[in-house]
């Protein structure tokens, strides 16, 4: 994967991480699923993290995301997998072994649930790793510290039922493969400030925690 490149920079302390890189080099993959689900819920979020990407790590950040079905030979370009909506989540055979020869082989997948989107994705996740089983990720576990300090974990962003937020892994081969933000809605708070209305200080933890996010996705990619 030829992010793994770019990953590279990742060793050196972040206030030194060069800015003369060129633009659009790497960026975040929004993951084209079936089943009905409004996978392209919230258009100006990616836009919006890949900005807080560019200017506060020097990563060579694109402007735009791309967007990748399971099949598309592009989907192995991305280190950083991103998926959200509010219905169903289908995926076919095909597609399933497709995402996990991604995954298995350096990817990353966030799934950001959106208010409606849980039961179908446990269910989907469920028959792409069927030896595997989502898992609570601690505070402590490095995704909440690769830049910015998440002390108790994942930020709250939208109440919606009024649960407490959780973050949920899959863990292979000693890697995280698959990090499932629940009840906390990251890609709202990555939104144009006049969409929801969010305060700043919850649109800056969403943004922190999606940097966070971006940057642990792309050291694991390196080999």
């Amino acid at each position: 994967m030829s992010w793994w490149l770019v990953a590279g920079m990742l060793c050196i302390p972040a206030a030194s991480v060069p800015t003369t890189a060129p633009a659009d080099s790497v960026t975040v993959a929004r993951l084209q699923y079936g089943g009905g689900g409004d996978w392209y819920a919230n258009p100006s979020s990616l836009p919006n993290l890949l900005a807080a990407i560019r200017v506060r790590t020097g990563v060579p950040a694109a402007h735009r995301e791309a967007t990748v079905r399971p099949l598309d030979p592009a989907l192995r370009d991305h280190p950083y997998l991103y998926m959200t909506g509010h219905g169903e989540v289908r995926f076919s055979p095909a597609e399933r072994a497709a995402l996990r020869a991604y995954l298995l082989d350096g990817g990353f997948l966030h799934a950001d649930d959106n208010y409606g989107m849980d039961a179908s994705f446990r269910e989907e996740i469920a028959q792409i790793f069927p030896e595997a089983e989502l898992t609570e990720i601690p505070p402590e576990h490095p995704i909440f510290h690769v830049f910015y300090d998440f002390p108790e974990g994942l930020p709250k962003i939208h109440e919606h039922d009024g649960k407490p937020p959780q973050a949920l892994g899959i863990f292979m081969r000693g890697r995280l493969v698959v990090f499932y933000s629940y009840e906390s809605d990251l890609g709202d708070g990555w939104e144009d400030e006049d969409v929801h209305g969010d305060p700043p200080e919850l649109r800056e933890a969403a943004l922190r925690m999606g940097v966070n996010l971006f940057l642990f996705a792309l050291g694991q990619g390196v080999s």
